[in-house]
Order: C-alpha cells, then sequence, then structure tokens
C-alpha cells in the first residue's frame, strides 16, 4: 500500500524547534547490546586488561571527535554536552570497580564492565536531584559506547542515513543527535523529551524542525510511512492528503521567501518603524567567536562567557592566558563593547581537572557556584579581574557578575575589583580606570532588590534562564516539569516589569541574554516592558532584526501592557505569536 493510500493521522506533541519538513519516516531504534558472557583464561588475562584499556581510549578519541565537530558546527555551548561523557571515562571508581569485578570473577571484560555499569546507572536513575538523576543518560550513552567497542561493533549513529529522512524515536542521546547527518535529515520527532533535551538544543542549532512529547509514535508508524513535522504548532501528521501537503507546500513557499527576508533586513539598522533603535548583540563562548558576532552585524558582545577557558584546561589559566583570549574579543568587536561576564563555573559546569574546588553538592544548581565560587577563592577571582581590567585598555571592555543575590555580595565583588585596580596601579599597568561594570539578574532576591543593586551598577543583564526556574521552581530539563517552564508565566513577566522599572529609575540599561532573547516571539514583549537590548546567538539576530524593522515600539508597549493584565501564561504567549505572526508570515 502506497503512503497516498493510507490514512491521514495527525498527532500533537511539543513543539520544540521551529520549521516544516516533509519526507519519509526513518525510525531510528537503540538497540540495547547484547553482551557474551565467557570464563577468560589465566595467561590471557593481561591482554583481556589491555583491550578494556583499548576501548576506553577508543571511546575517548570517538567523542572526543564528536565534541570538536559540535564546536565547529554548532558552537561551544552544545559541545558542553560532552565534557560530562569524558568525564565519566575518567571516573576511577567505575574502571577500578569492572577491574575488581573481572580479577574476582574471571568472567570477560564486557560481562564486567556492563554489570558494574548497569549498577551505576541503576544508582543515578534512584537519586531524588534532578540534577545528578541526568548523569544516568550520560552514563549509559557511555557505557552502551565502550561495550560496542569491546564488542567491535559498528557506531550506533545517525551519521549515515541513506536518503533525506524525518528522523523519529524514542528519544536520541547526546551523541547520537550530535552525529546525525545534517544533509539527510530533515526534521527530528521524538516520543520522549522536552524542548530542552539533547536532540532539540541540536536540532534548533542545525536549524532542523523538531517536534517532542509525542507519546508511542515509534510503535505505530510503519514502513513506507511519509510524514509532515511541523515545529510551529508541534504537530506530526503521518501520510498527509493531497490537501494537507498543498497547505503545507504553500507554508513552506513563505518560509523560503521569509529567510531571503531576513538576509536583506540583517543588512540594515534594528530600528523599528517608529524610529526606536534597538541595539543587537552576540552571546560568544570562545575568542574566535567574535568573527561570528561580526559576521551576523551584532552590536558588540552582550555576553562573553569565560568557562571555557577553564573548562578546557588541565589547570587555573594564568592571568597572562586570560588576558591574551579577553584582548583578543575586544580587539575583533572594537569599537563595539563586549560584556564579560566572570567566572560561572559551578552546578553544571564544575571543573573537571580541579574537583577539589568543588565539594560534592546535593543540589549544585543552588550551591557553591559562579560569584559564591569567586569570592571564596579570590586568589583565582582577581587573576580574571586583573586579565578583564587590562584587556579593556584595548577595546571598550564591560565588566560584569553571574548570579549575584544581593547588594552586599555585589559591595564584596567591588570591593576585590578595587583591590585590583590598586595592584595594576603599583605595576603601572594601564586599564580602563572608569570601566562600567554591571550586575546579571538571575535570581529572584536580585530581582526584588533591583533598586538597591542599581546603586551601584552600570547596566543590568537579566538571564532569563536561571531567572524563570527559580521563580517558577521549575528544573527545565526535567520531562516530568518541563511542560511548567513558561518564559510567559505572569510571575516571570511582572518581574521582568519590576527589573527595568527600578533599573531606569537609577538611569542604568537593562538587556536580556538568555534564552528569551533570542526567541523573535517574545521580542515585542521584552521591548515593550522597557528591555533596553537584546544579546543572543549570533545566528539568530537576522530573525529578530526582522522583526524589530516589522513594528512600532507603541505596539509592542501595548503588547506589554496587555500581557501584565493577563493572568494565563498560554494566553499571553499566544497573544506574543499571534503578534509575530502577522508581521513575519504573510499570504
Amino acid at each position: 500500500m502506497s503512503s497516498s493510500d493510507k490514512k491521514e493521522v495527525i498527532i500533537q506533541g511539543i513543539a520544540a524547534s521551529r520549521g516544516i519538513a516533509y519526507g519519509e519516516v526513518f525510525v531510528f531504534l537503540q538497540s540495547t547490546v547484547e553482551v557474551p558472557r565467557y570464563q577468560v583464561d589465566a595467561d590471557k588475562k593481561a591482554a583481556e586488561l589491555a583491550r578494556f584499556d583499548q576501548a576506553l581510549v577508543t571511546t575517548r578519541k570517538q567523542i572526543a571527535k564528536i565534541q570538536g565537530e559540535v564546536e565547529k558546527n554548532l558552537g561551544p555551548a552544545e559541545a558542553l554536552i560532552f565534557d560530562a561523557h569524558l568525564l565519566v571515562l575518567e571516573d576511577r571508581a567505575l574502571i577500578d570497580e569492572t577491574i575488581r569485578e573481572f580479577e574476582t570473577t574471571g568472567n570477560n571484560i564486557e560481562t564486567c564492565f556492563n554489570k558494574v555499569s548497569s549498577r551505576y546507572i541503576q544508582a543515578f536513575s534512584e537519586i531524588g536531584d534532578e540534577y545528578l538523576r541526568e548523569r544516568a543518560g550520560d552514563l549509559r550513552d557511555v557505557a552502551q559506547r565502550v561495550l560496542q567497542n569491546l564488542l567491535g561493533q559498528a557506531e550506533n549513529s545517525l551519521s549515515r542515513l541513506a536518503d533525506k529522512r524525518v528522523v523519529v524515536a524514542n528519544d536520541i542521546s547526546p551523541s547520537d543527535s550530535a552525529s546525525i547527518d545534517r544533509s539527510a535529515a530533515l526534521a527530528i520527532v521524538t516520543d520522549a523529551g522536552s524542548k530542552t533535551s539533547h536532540a532539540v538544543i541540536v536540532a534548533r542549532s542545525m536549524k532542523l524542525p523538531a517536534v517532542v512529547g509525542v507519546r508511542d509514535l515509534t510503535s505505530r508508524i510503519q514502513k513506507g510511512d511519509w510524514a509532515i513535522v511541523d515545529g510551529y504548532d508541534g504537530v506530526v501528521i503521518l501520510n498527509p492528503s493531497e490537501a494537507t501537503l498543498f497547505r503545507y507546500g504553500k507554508i513552506q513557499e513563505r518560509e523560503r521567501g521569509f529567510e531571503t527576508k531576513l538576509f536583506e533586513a540583517n543588512m540594515q539598522k534594528a530600528v523599528t518603524r517608529d524610529g526606536v533603535a534597538v541595539p543587537l548583540m552576540a552571546n560568544i563562548g570562545k575568542p574566535e567567536e567574535a568573527k561570528m558576532a561580526n559576521d551576523y552585524r551584532a552590536e558588540g558582545v552582550g555576553l562573553f562567557r569565560t568557562e571555557y577557558l577553564f573548562l578546557n584546561s588541565q589547570r587555573v589559566p594564568t592571568e597572562q592566558e586570560q588576558f591574551l583570549a579577553y584582548k583578543t574579543v575586544a580587539e575583533a568587536v572594537a569599537p563595539q563593547p563586549v560584556i564579560i561576564r566572570t567566572l560561572d563555573l559551578g552546578g553544571d559546569k564544575p571543573m573537571a581537572t580541579k574537583p577539589d574546588l568543588f565539594p560534592h553538592e546535593s543540589n549544585p544548581f543552588m550551591g557553591f557556584r559562579a560569584i559564591r565560587f569567586c569570592l571564596e577563592h579570590q586568589d583565582i577571582f582577581k587573576e580574571q579581574l586583573r586579565a578583564i581590567l587590562l584587556a579593556s585598555a584595548y577595546g571598550k571592555v564591560r565588566l560584569m557578575y553571574p548570579m549575584i543575590s544581593g547588594h552586599e555580595e555585589l559591595a564584596r565583588a567591588n570591593a576585590v575589583l578595587g583591590e585590583c585596580m590598586a595592584e595594576l596601579k603599583e605595576r603601572g599597568q594601564a586599564f580602563d580606570e572608569n570601566i562600567e561594570v554591571g550586575t546579571m539578574i538571575e535570581i529572584p532576591s536580585a530581582a526584588m532588590t533591583a533598586d538597591l543593586l542599581a546603586r551601584d551598577s552600570a547596566f543590568f543583564s537579566i538571564g532569563t534562564n536561571d531567572l524563570i526556574q527559580y521563580l517558577l521552581a521549575v528544573d527545565r530539563v526535567n520531562d516530568h516539569v518541563a511542560h511548567l517552564y513558561e518564559p510567559t508565566h505572569p510571575a516571570v513577566i511582572r518581574t521582568l516589569k519590576h527589573i527595568v522599572n527600578e533599573a531606569h529609575k537609577k538611569k542604568v540599561t537593562v538587556s536580556v541574554c538568555g534564552e528569551m532573547a533570542g526567541d523573535p516571539v517574545y521580542t515585542p514583549l521584552l521591548l515593550g516592558l522597557g528591555v533596553d537590548a537584546l544579546s543572543m546567538s549570533p545566528s539568530w539576530i537576522p530573525t529578530v532584526k526582522y522583526l524589530v524593522r516589522a513594528m512600532t515600539m507603541a505596539e509592542a508597549k501595548a503588547l506589554a501592557d496587555e500581557a501584565l493584565k493577563m493572568s494565563s501564561a498560554r494566553e499571553i504567549y499566544a497573544k506574543c505569536e499571534a503578534f509575530y505572526r502577522a508581521r513575519v508570515i504573510t499570504e
């Protein structure tokens, strides 16, 4: 039976990555490796252990290669996913227990490793803390790779799709999602997952439409099925009718026309139709990404994450090493500004080579991280501050502290900065003595005391990712509650308005550098609330700029005023989406 003879089936999921695709379905089933069990002869035990060591080395090389490709193609934020995978391969407890199991039982190394890793996976799966529970997925992914290498099996990857296909899976592991053949994959659909799963992050970065949470779709698909994936409305249509194909064909035509409009708009300034200029800046994580910011015509760097220097190093980088990195970015974007955020290590970003600096915590996201870590380790903090100050002599550098919880913490950080300035003066080294120092607002206590923080801040930058999670008590990577992560929740809207109002009273500018800033659906709402600038991944600048140029600031303010009176996150989002569609989707 051909696909045209099959009945059209519409399945509702969760829209995860915008776009529309149509093609034949490829069902990706992750098979569990079948592990044989046998006894190893005494004279072959050394060779068996050598085989285990080689499998670990091979796996490490595979993951490092994937990480390198992801960093090159998608960016450093996406590549950080694989730091956790590499850490698993350095876990002495896991390796030593496997060797002990082998020496005790004499069973082949695959059996021993499978037994020990399964025990670890089970233990992590049962931990109450969601962040630590996620490590079960990382461990499962790595364990499968090690076993495949031990057994001489080919990688279970999506890197060799036969032809253009809509990839449907129960879920897609980080390494599998990273190896997707971008030239052959049309879209990604998963039974499980949330808007913030690894597969979705990769799909967005590759501009692939994605729908998640379609439940048991993999078990319902038959060979030869075709599907439309609507990443706008979160709909998957199996074996669409001619009428449905025609309707979506028209939508795709509009999308292609829109891409041309985006290119044209990005050559212009981000100015609303009633003449208000909106600075659109770039978020970057490495010095070489400054070129991408310039290529997308960003008006400077609104967030330079400095963690990469520490995460990818075997030791704490020196003041000189940091200075050269910061100077590179300052010079690359000059005369535009660059906002350098001080260290935000901890939480999901511990420094692998210095585990002693980060104590085990039951809830690391609310623990010893960012400014708390820096104020405790002032030797590390001062080296970074001096490096940033030295770079300020080579461009328009601004400095920003992350995870400030209140005025007292800000005062302590500024006191350390003052000491660093005095030290550089004593050395006779040049720096911008009037460097602007800002505060990142990402904790509810900081939002509520914005008036106090504004006294000693030249600017605010709102990190919406953490702020929304903390405000709503929602872990956005937890499938059970991810649907409650709502940027348009009335509490979020009112908090943003409060921050802006208090900042503007003290003539402090406010930017947003979280994911909300890069989503054009939220652009008019943020600007209508009074946000002065937006900072995002460089590739999102053209879409946001197009919307800015298609609206008036008066319309944005009216939208925000209306949203502030509404009680439903869904209703507010619907208003924002209608505003967006009316300006970018035309018949």
